[in-house]
């Protein structure tokens, strides 16, 4: 990179100010650029001690001008952190109500969370472009994980269907091993198995029940987006019987609605206080075969109800046999904000309380299927982070 080139570089990450001691931009593009980072990030016209506030003005076709801007000039993965910057910065979210403002943004998983919170007050003008945006996102997050997803717990379940006596393609060598060393001979150096364990033949009913609890306080939007999509993806599978609720203060089911992840994401209603008891106690009304029950609560257990109830029912739910898993993120956002005491007390009732990303999810599932050791894997996924 040559010298004019970093200072340019330097010109456009520090703004006006700068303008002086590094040349100045000479080409039109750049300057370009450099208007679209001022309306966001500088105040309209030179000043000392420059304070950043809003240069958009508050008008649909300034904005949409803008977003079309940046759209030219920046990487996508740029623009998507401008457009959440411009919103919660600058107060857009309502102009994002004007259908062609939403047809001029970079769709991803921040500006749906956005849109969801503003479904109560989205005129019927707004709804089907919505649709179309939150729609295309949901088709990314699926290429994303679909596949993995099907074939984690598809493994996992086939595992977890052992056969003493398997045809030679589906001989589990590794557990076939362990289960005779008691017949290890020294002298061959060999072990003779007088008991085969074989993967099972995947069965074609339902083996396990999985219900997934999304806490939709408004700091869990982007877990609510991920883990909609993924019950969608569990739902399509038939070894699965997969139930999904949202709650608040109250509790949705939309179990009905996994069929397709749009629906259930329109579903939501992001914002408001937090049960987790409530929604603790109705999904408890939904499992009815425990030893072969998977409860997943996504929530970051900032509790708004009885949390002394709240803590006596995960730990009955547990010891009915259920494997529950408490995360306290589902998303790429980083390391979230979450209630410590109350992960603390849940670690202490045996409950792994853990943040994960979309892409370990799946991982987490094949083990958690195979009543693994899920805290384990929590500890391995946290160094693996660090």
């Amino acid at each position: 990179m040559s010298d004019d080139q970093r200072l340019r570089r330097w010109r456009l990450m520090l703004g006006e100010s700068a303008e002086e001691s590094t040349g100045g931009l000479g080409l039109p593009g750049e300057r370009r650029m450099d208007a679209a980072l001022a309306a966001l990030y500088d105040s309209s016209g030179p000043s000392k001690g420059r304070r950043r506030s809003a240069g958009l003005g508050a008008s649909a076709p300034s904005v949409a001008r803008w977003l079309g801007d940046i759209r030219t000039y920046f990487p996508s993965t740029v623009v998507q952190v401008m457009q959440k910057d411009a919103i919660d910065r600058l107060g857009l979210a309502q102009l994002l109500l004007e259908p062609e403002l939403l047809d001029a943004v970079e769709p991803d998983v921040h500006l749906v969370g956005t849109l969801l919170s503003l479904n109560q007050v989205m005129p019927e003008a707004s709804k089907a472009t919505a649709r179309m945006v939150v729609g295309k996102v949901v088709r990314e997050v699926e290429e994303r994980i679909a596949q993995k997803t099907k074939a984690a717990v598809t493994g996992a379940l086939n595992r977890t269907a052992r056969t003493s006596n398997p045809k030679l393609r589906d001989i589990d060598w590794d557990r076939t091993i362990r289960a005779n060393l008691s017949h290890y001979l020294p002298e061959y150096r060999t072990v003779v198995p007088e008991r085969l364990v074989g993967y099972g033949r995947k069965s074609k009913s339902v083996q396990r029940d999985v219900v997934l609890a999304i806490d939709q306080s408004g700091s869990m939007a982007s877990s609510v987006v991920y883990a909609s999509v993924f019950g969608a993806v569990l739902a399509s599978m038939q070894a699965l019987k997969t139930s999904l609720v949202v709650f608040d203060t109250a509790v949705v089911d939309l179990t009905d609605k996994l069929s397709d992840p749009v629906d259930v994401l329109f579903g939501t209603q992001l914002g408001g206080g937090t049960d987790i008891n409530r929604a603790i106690a109705y999904s408890q009304s939904l499992i009815s075969r425990p030893a072969e029950s998977m409860f997943v609560l996504i929530s970051d257990l900032y509790e708004g109800g009885i949390r002394n109830e709240m803590m006596r029912r995960m730990a009955a739910m547990k010891n009915s046999g259920v494997q529950v898993v408490v995360l306290l993120a589902l998303s790429d956002d980083g390391a979230p904000s979450f209630d410590h005491d109350n992960a603390a007390a849940l670690s202490a009732l045996g409950i792994p309380a853990f943040a994960c990303t979309p892409d370990k999810f799946p991982d987490l599932l094949a083990v958690a299927l195979e009543r693994g050791d899920v805290s384990a894997w929590a500890d391995q996924l946290t160094l693996e982070q660090h």
